[in-house]
């Protein structure tokens, strides 16, 4: 005999299969006279699945046989052990006979695969067939089979009878024809409604005006085309027909191809589908290609249709998304697309929703209590609002949120909620609908007691510590099959018990693999039954001790109980006990505490081992316990609460958590916070005793398959097992866990069916399935609590699956294509899935039980409502005094009327509507940064408001231009001169000196309304945002803790979702995954289904969110750490923080460069950049050519304007905005700062408007600002203009309405269509504080270039290189004409583009006759560039292999003076030899010597 990987040497297996075969005899290898199959005889002494079998002849076929191309049959025979019988066979062996039938004998399969079999006598099985024209046919292949298999293959000779049973309905089918029938009788109603709709038109319409709107409809056609030049082929291909269903062209009656079958170019096709998008394509001769998307769901195609201009309007009439049409064209291959379209569209009627709509039809309707939404981490696929939606056209009264771990879909739901309040409100109606707010938490058992039944006992004691090898993890399936046990005594080992057990059961292939134990070892041992007895009288008196000791106890109480052995000892588990005592492993297997504590464990997985490790690690332990002066049970069981580290380790069950009440959802937002920040570990984890501490107003349910209880559960076992065990765990165990839930939980066998598959669950089939779920029933009989039918909806409805099957492919799960049904149920399918129960138990947990808890839960509100901004004491009066002191400070002690009235309107509106405080915040940060030395820059439309320019919180003066005197106060607001300049900015003012003391008048202002920042009643949300330095920014954020207390601060939360490009990339790798090929638009279909699932959290980049003193975060809500990062010692808001702004303060404290630039710059040359003239012509002329820089256009490769590397204006589309709009004075540069950052505001809007000469860009729309003026000056009401300007900026355009409105009021049309275009618009007062900040840069750039060049280079510059730039011009132009012919064929890369904008930087500095200096190792910095002897020396960190770390490295060792050699620098620098060789390669380390040692020649 042969070995089978002997004689098949080169056959390269998985691990996992390859264990199979190492035993294996080859008895014989043939083929056929064909030599198209070849067999391979193998014996073996263990069964082998067919499974196995059949994945090793695959792998023989293409790696042994694939030159002769030959199919392998393995024959496979068996020398089995003397504990094998035939029943013992078929129990083991079953799935693969099912799985060979399969296979070869359809028919055959189907007929066993509906049977049922047992042994009636030792050699006779008996087979019941469900009787049938089948069961006749094939009934003696059938007994013939198991006949030959148990002969040829077992070498046991039985007999084979079978018997006939009379069909029973299965329960899917009539699930089945349940839903046929609902179907049935919703076609027959829509044919019912279409049939009087018929009728009730004949009998309105006589024939004569049948006539009569034909005609109509004829010379309306007519003129259309006559008004359009149509030919009279156009007025034929376009005349309607008297069918109304007919939208375009000629009418058809063609059958219906499903848009799947259009896989090749068929020609001619009709299809019926929904649009879903329509892209117009304008090209030549006044002519459009409309691209329509177009899907039936079981794929999508585009149409293309060629249209003339005039005829969008009509065609857009009824091409619309969402709505259904039958199409007729030609399905042909696009040379443009690379795919199948329907072009030569020759007619378009209405189309039909062809989609199945489910609808609950039951009088009493169930509640369904476990729903993930798309907050549920790559997981849940629906969105709330869609969840509530189907609800509620359900007639549901409540539907459960329970995502996996979090709450975040929580603000969505009661958003959904408050609109559809709204509605019913609006009816007059009040809706009988709420949602349950829940989570299914990550549930860890914190509860459980490292003693068990303590007496009373000390370590001074016996104890007998145990371990067991079984054939498997059921102490009611499965046997023992070794007990090894050691007698501890005064810490000694004095006494050993080992013996092998026979379980009269053959031991599985991998039972042996993992114990090494196999049938000849256990076959002449004793019983349980015989050797029980004999282990619990060693056992006496003593405690028990075992590793998992729930296991290991199990079987023994099992089997005492099963021998009617009382037996109730004390035990201790050692794996809780090192939990208690060593907090910080890993893990805590047996083998990694034997390598921690120093034991030796030589054959781990044998009984008699694994008991004297585990005795040597117990004896360790009891040490350690008594170092803690721990020395009884007792003592030990009060001490030994895990730390949150264990607790972290501990093994999670799902679970379900209703907030019940207000208290309820409080503390669930403590429980969820609790997960994320203290426990979690992979998963948010959720402690029992955390739960008991949290209860009041919580509803514990316990959840799906993966929870607790269900997991503790096992098939197969009678009630009265039943009642005496649950999964060999003893009546108290069983009790102690279904004590804790509120309600019990079953679902529909479909969601566990993936169970019959893995071994672990000991599942064989539908009906086991049945079986847990009835225990469960029982056991909420038996201690009195409500069992509930849920679904564990993760997607909508059952064709929403795909999604899931996306997301899930994409984590990698290789089972995605296997989704359960876990789809939202009607009342009516969920009683069908749980008819096996009887209708009245069945009503009882779909409907009475699901409605109950229901009534548990209050109707609540998970974000609170109320508006809770901090306190600040005397915060209206301290804002009043400070805007009043600085604005006499300004304007002098009588204040200018204009001045008094806008502060006091301002101030009146900020203090009633409560937004001081929000003013004083700002204030003190602000005036902070000052006081440290940095500026601060205002965004948003803050610097609207005139009481924020005198708090110091915006230096945007929003009053309108005027002169002020800064010596004696003089002020003008009105004279002509000065009316000249308003709407724009007082330093474009002419210079002019006061009239009454000569002193030269500053020019302020840049009239901007207040009502942009508050509104006109105050009834627009304010918003402060700050720019402070990016260095400064921690500071910032540090010092809200100072004003307002620890604790008091959270980072405003954000989270992350599968985008778009990313959910095409999922569906994309899917199908190519499985070799499918779809058109891009079904790929953008399906992908759509995928967007918005959440992937992770963040924070924003400055958002603070500050609690008031006194409040509760988890009134508001949860807080976790960004992304889970258990590291960070950020904690952010769990809700989005767009969720509660309205009820929290939320500060934007951004980072910025431009202040860090202005402040190096304030270092480098000593100038106040308040000082800074913003009137100054040399600096405004870099906004119109390369004049004050000195050099020409040609001297910078071309660029026509010194505005490069001036923040807003230095790209290549601000400089074209520049040089399109021609820019005469500062506001001018406002104006443009508002159309550079819009969206549409500018292409295909001003842009367009300036060219064609219908604006200027004084009275385009720049800001948002504009449009509210605008439409005042025009005569609108201002509480409408501002309504207007605040829908336009957002992109939501005009309505019909306030077109007519404009339009009645002299707004021109240019005007309303520019309006209508706007995405996004920048308000005025934000463009001006950036284009204040970039004047400050620009004005250093003329006339301090080195210290600009140097700030430039050291903040703003991402990817200077220092070899390509530092090293002078020539290799500067080199590179640069490299990177501008890539740039010209569209080859560049992203960071050679960085380097590029860089360059181009360098190059003026270079045309303006400014050089670098090579750096100087003893005077260079990390990261700044630095001004030496009149030249630019770079910093360490532009240096390519040596960069900041090692650079600041050099920097700090450079100050302890000259180095002695490269070893000297290399050893105080603490770099690596990859940067001494780039210090030595540029030439920066000459004359430095290689070492300190002298040599023979350093001292000749």
């Amino acid at each position: 005999m042969y070995k089978f990987l002997d004689v098949f040497r080169t056959l390269k297996l998985p691990d996992d299969i390859r264990v199979y075969m190492e035993n294996v005899e080859v008895t014989k290898v043939s083929k056929t006279s064909t030599n198209s199959l070849a067999r391979v005889y193998i014996k073996n002494d263990k069964v082998i699945s067919k499974k196995i079998i059949y994945k090793i002849e695959d792998a023989l076929k293409k790696q042994v046989f694939r030159i002769q191309n030959m199919d392998v049959r393995i024959i496979d025979r068996y020398s089995l052990s003397k504990q094998y019988t035939p029943q013992t066979i078929m129990d083991v062996y079953y799935d693969s006979i099912l799985f060979e039938l399969e296979k070869y004998w359809t028919l055959e399969y189907n007929l066993l695969k509906n049977s049922t079999w047992e042994f009636e006598k030792s050699d006779l099985l008996v087979l019941t067939l469900e009787d049938g024209f089948l069961a006749r046919t094939y009934a003696d292949n059938l007994t013939d089979y198991f006949k030959k298999i148990y002969l040829n293959r077992f070498g046991f000779e039985i007999d084979v009878e079978y018997k006939y049973a009379s069909k029973t309905e299965n329960h899917y089918e009539k699930e089945n024809a349940h839903k046929l029938n609902l179907r049935v009788k919703q076609i027959e109603e829509q044919l019912q409604a279409a049939a009087q709709n018929g009728d009730g038109e004949s009998k309105q319409l006589s024939d004569a005006d049948k006539n009569k709107k034909k005609a109509e409809q004829k010379a309306k056609a007519a003129a259309f085309f006559n008004e359009r030049g149509a030919t009279g082929k156009d007025l034929t291909r376009y005349r309607k027909p008297a069918n109304q269903d007919v939208l375009y062209g000629r009418d058809f009656n063609d059958d219906i191809t499903a848009i799947e079958q259009l896989e090749t170019p068929v020609g001619e096709v009709a299809v019926n589908g929904m649009v879903m998008s329509v892209e117009p394509r304008p090209i030549r001769d006044e002519r459009t290609i409309l691209s329509i998307a177009v899907t039936d769901f079981t794929d999508s195609i585009i149409v293309k249709m060629f249209v003339k201009n005039e005829q969008l309007d009509d065609m857009y009439g009824f091409i619309k998304k969402g709505n259904f049409l039958k199409i007729k064209g030609i399905a042909a291959m696009d040379k443009y697309d690379q795919e199948i379209t329907i072009s030569n569209v020759s007619g378009i009627r209405k189309g039909t929703d062809n989609r199945s709509v489910r609808t609950d039809l039951a009088l009493n309707k169930r509640v369904e209590l476990h729903c993930h939404t798309k907050m549920s981490d790559m997981d849940g696929v629906s969105r709330a609002s869609d969840i509530i939606d189907q609800a509620i056209k359900w007639g549901h009264k409540a539907v459960a949120i329970t995502d996996h771990g979090v709450v975040q879909a929580f603000t969505e739901a009661y958003h959904t909620m408050q609109k559809l309040w709204g509605k019913y409100e609006a009816k007059g109606e009040k809706l009988d609908f709420k949602v349950i707010y829940g989570v299914e938490a990550y549930l860890v058992d914190d509860t459980k007691s490292i003693v068990t039944n303590p007496d009373g006992q000390d370590f001074s004691g016996e104890f007998v510590v145990f371990d067991l090898e079984t054939t498997g993890f059921s102490a009611l399936v499965d046997k023992v099959i070794e007990i090894g046990a050691v007698k501890i005594k005064d810490g000694e080992i004095v006494d050993r018990f080992s013996t092998f057990v026979n379980p009269k059961v053959p031991i599985s292939f991998r039972i042996e693999n993992l114990t090494g134990i196999s049938d000849q070892m256990v076959m002449s041992s004793g019983t349980i039954e015989d050797i029980l007895p004999d282990f619990l009288k060693f056992c006496e008196g003593c405690v028990m001790v075992a590793h998992n000791a729930e296991f290991d106890m199990s079987f023994i109480i099992n089997n005492a109980e099963r021998l009617g052995i009382s037996f109730s000892p004390t035990y201790i588990d050692t794996v809780l006990l090192s939990q208690f005592l060593i907090p910080a492993l890993h893990n805590y297997k047996l083998d990694t505490l034997t390598k921690h504590l120093n034991v030796v464990l030589d054959n781990h997985h044998r009984a008699v081992d694994d008991a004297e490790a585990t005795a040597h690690i117990f004896l360790k332990l009891i040490r350690m316990l008594a170092d803690r002066d721990i020395y009884t049970l007792d003592k030990l069981n009060e001490e030994g609460t895990l730390d949150e580290e264990s607790v972290k380790k501990l093994h999670q069950y799902h679970c379900i958590i209703l907030a019940a009440n207000e208290m309820g959802r409080i503390n669930l937002y403590r429980l969820v916070s609790a997960s994320h920040m203290q426990y979690f570990n992979r998963f948010p984890k959720i402690p029992k005793s955390l739960v008991n501490k949290y209860r009041e107003g919580l509803i514990i349910g316990s959840a799906c398959e993966a929870g607790e209880l269900f997991r503790a559960l096992l098939d197969g076992q009678s009630d009265e097992q039943l009642a005496r065990m649950v999964n060999g765990r003893s009546d108290a165990e069983i009790a102690r866990i279904v004590n804790f839930y509120d309600y019990l939980e079953v679902q529909p066998i479909g969601n566990n069916r993936f169970m019959i598959e893995k071994e672990d669950y000991y599942v064989k089939d539908e009906e086991d399935l049945r079986d847990l779920n009835r225990r469960v029933i029982s056991l909420g009989e038996k201690f009195d609590k409500p069992v509930v039918a849920t679904c564990d909806v993760h997607f909508l409805n059952p064709e929403d699956e795909i999604y899931r099957r996306i997301i899930m492919a994409g984590k990698g799960f290789d089972d995605a294509d296997n989704q359960p049904p876990l789809y939202l149920h009607t009342t009516d399918e969920m009683l069908h899935e749980f008819d096996y129960l009887g209708s009245d138990k069945a009503y009882e947990i779909v409907v009475t039980n699901t409605n109950k808890i229901m009534n548990m839960c209050e109707e609540i509100i998970p974000v609170r409502p109320d508006k809770r901004p901090p306190v600040i004491e005397n915060s209206d009066q301290m804002l009043r005094t400070i805007c009043h002191n600085r604005a006499h400070e300004i304007y002098g002690p009588e204040l200018p009327q204009i001045v008094t009235e806008r502060l006091e309107r301002e101030l009146n509106s900020i203090i009633s509507n409560g937004y001081s405080v929000m003013y004083i915040i700002a204030q003190k940060l602000v005036w902070k940064s000052n006081d440290d030395g940095y500026l601060v820059g205002s965004r948003g439309s803050v610097g609207s408001s005139f009481a924020a320019t005198m708090a110091g919180i915006t230096e945007v003066n929003p009053l309108s231009p005027h002169y002020l005197c800064p010596k004696c106060y003089y002020v003008d607001f009105y004279s002509d001169e000065v009316k000249k300049f308003a709407g724009g900015a007082g330093c474009d003012m002419p210079d002019k000196k006061c009239p009454k003391c000569g002193h030269k008048l500053d020019k302020l202002g840049f009239d901007i309304p207040f009502e942009t920042f508050l509104g006109f009643k105050g009834n627009k949300e304010p918003d402060i945002d700050l720019n402070f330095s990016n260095e400064y920014q921690s500071k910032a954020h540090a010092y809200t803790e100072v004003i307002f207390g620890k604790g008091q601060t959270f980072k405003a939360g954000t989270i992350g979702t599968v985008a778009e490009k990313t959910a095409y990339g999922y569906v994309l790798k899917y199908l190519e995954e499985r070799g499918k090929v779809k058109r891009r638009c079904e790929i953008e279909r399906i992908a759509k289904g995928c967007i918005d699932i959440r992937r992770t959290t963040g924070q924003h980049p400055g958002g603070i969110v500050v609690l008031p003193i006194g409040d509760e975060i988890h009134s508001f809500t949860p807080v976790q750490h960004p992304a889970n990062d258990v590291k960070s010692g950020i904690v952010t808001t769990h809700f989005d923080y767009h969720s509660i702004d309205h009820n929290l303060l939320k500060l934007d404290i951004l980072g910025h460069l431009d202040p860090t630039m202005i402040r190096m710059l304030q270092d480098l040359t000593g100038i106040d950049p308040l000082e800074i003239p913003l009137d100054s012509k040399e600096v405004m002329s870099l906004f119109k050519d390369t004049s004050a820089l000195g050099i020409k256009p040609e001297d910078i490769g071309g660029c026509k304007l010194g505005a490069l590397g001036i923040p807003e204006f230095g790209t290549d589309f601000a400089m074209q905005m520049l040089i399109d709009t021609k820019p005469q004075y500062f506001s001018d540069l406002v104006r443009i700062a508002g159309l550079s950052h819009g969206t549409d505001v500018w292409l295909g809007n001003a842009q367009t408007l300036l060219k064609e000469g219908k604006a200027t860009i004084s009275t385009a729309i720049c800001t948002r600002d504009d449009i509210m003026i605008y439409l005042i000056q025009k005569g609108l009401e201002s509480e409408l203009a501002f309504t207007i300007m605040e829908k336009v900026r957002k992109g939501k355009g005009l309505t019909p309405e306030w077109e007519q409105i404009m339009k009645e009021h002299g707004v021109p049309d240019w005007y309303i269509w520019s309006c209508n275009k706007i995405q996004y618009m920048f308000p005025k007062a934000h463009a001006a504080a950036y284009v204040m900040m970039a004047w400050r840069v620009a004005y250093c750039k003329v006339f301090y270039p080195l210290a600009y060049y140097c700030a430039y280079f050291s903040i703003r510059a991402d990817a200077f290189d220092y070899e390509k730039m530092a090293m002078g011009r020539e290799r500067l132009e080199y590179y640069l004409d490299i990177y501008k012919a890539k740039k010209a064929d569209g080859t560049i890369e992203k960071t050679e583009l960085d380097e590029y904008k860089d360059m181009r930087i360098v190059q003026e500095m270079y045309a303006r006759g400014y050089e670098f200096t090579p750096i100087d190792i003893y005077k260079a910095k990390a990261r700044s560039f630095q001004i030496i002897d009149g030249k630019i020396m770079p910093s360490f960190k532009v240096v390519s292999k040596i960069g900041e770390s090692a650079g600041e490295s050099i920097e700090i060792a450079a100050r302890g003076g000259k180095f002695l050699s490269k070893d000297d620098l290399r050893q105080r620098a603490k770099i690596g030899q990859t940067v001494i060789d780039k210090l030595s390669e540029l030439k920066l380390l000459d004359g430095m010597a290689e070492s300190n040692q002298l040599s023979l020649f350093d001292v000749l």
